[in-house]
C-alpha cells in the first residue's frame, strides 16, 4: 500500500488560517494557531508565517492585531482565437466574411480554468436559438476543441459538405444516417448521410452574453 503523505506544518498552518477566517470572519492570533495546529512554540508559528508571507500566500500588518489575511491568487488568463459565427438554428453558409472564417477575427482573453488542461481551443459566436435548452443562446460564445471523432450526444460543430454550411447541434449516429439534434423543443432534428458530415470540433465551454 502506498503511503499517504502527511501535510507539512506550513500547510497545516495555512489551512488553519483559511478555515478560521471562513468560520470566524476574522484572523487568528499566533496563539490561536499554536493551539489549533498543536505546535509547541509561538516561534515555530512565526517562522512559518514569515515564510508564507514571503511566498505571497498571506499578508500581515505588524501594527494591527489579528491582521493576517490571505492573498487571492491572480487569475491566469489565456488567449483564444475567435474564428467567426456558427449557426444554432438552421445551418448558415460558412466561408464568408461575416460567418465562419479560417482566419482569426479577434483574440479573446478567458480564464485558463475554462479550458481542459493541455487542450487547444478556438471560439465561435453563436447565431440562433436552437441550443437554448443546453443554455446556449443567440450571441453567446462557444469554446471548441478541434476534434473529428466524438461520442453520441456531444455538442459539435459540423460541416455539411453538400451545402458548404456549418451548424451547432448534438450529434447522434444512427443506422445509416446521422441525426443532428437541436436543444430546443420547438425545433425538429434533421438527418444527413455520414459521408456528408464532417465534425470540426466539440463544445468544451460557453461564455454567455449578459
Amino acid at each position: 500500500m502506498r503511503k499517504v503523505k502527511s501535510p507539512s506544518t506550513r500547510e497545516r498552518i495555512f489551512s488553519f488560517i483559511r478555515d478560521f477566517l471562513a468560520v470566524k470572519g476574522y484572523a487568528p492570533t499566533v496563539r490561536d494557531i499554536v493551539r489549533g495546529c498543536n505546535i509547541s512554540t509561538t516561534s515555530v508559528v512565526q517562522h512559518h508565517l514569515d515564510k508564507l508571507e514571503k511566498e505571497g500566500y498571506i499578508q500581515r500588518d505588524p501594527q494591527v492585531f489579528r491582521s493576517i489575511r490571505l492573498v487571492e491568487p491572480e487569475a491566469v488568463n489565456i488567449e483564444v482565437p475567435l474564428l467567426g459565427i456558427i449557426a444554432a438554428g438552421e445551418p448558415i453558409p460558412v466561408p464568408t466574411a461575416d460567418t465562419w472564417s479560417a482566419e482569426t477575427q479577434d483574440m479573446l482573453k478567458i480564464p485558463a480554468d475554462m479550458v481542459p488542461a493541455k487542450t487547444s481551443v478556438y471560439a465561435l459566436k453563436v447565431k440562433g436559438t436552437s441550443m437554448i435548452d443546453a443554455l446556449i443562446n443567440d450571441g453567446d460564445i462557444v469554446l471548441m476543441e478541434p476534434v473529428t471523432l466524438v461520442n453520441n450526444g456531444e455538442m459539435v460543430a459540423v460541416w455539411l459538405k453538400d451545402r458548404q454550411e456549418v451548424t451547432l447541434k448534438r450529434l447522434y449516429r444512427e443506422k445509416a444516417r446521422i441525426r443532428l439534434q437541436p436543444a430546443n423543443p420547438t425545433m425538429k432534428p434533421f438527418y444527413e448521410q455520414p459521408e456528408n458530415v464532417e465534425v470540426q470540433g466539440r463544445v468544451v465551454g460557453v461564455i454567455r452574453k449578459l
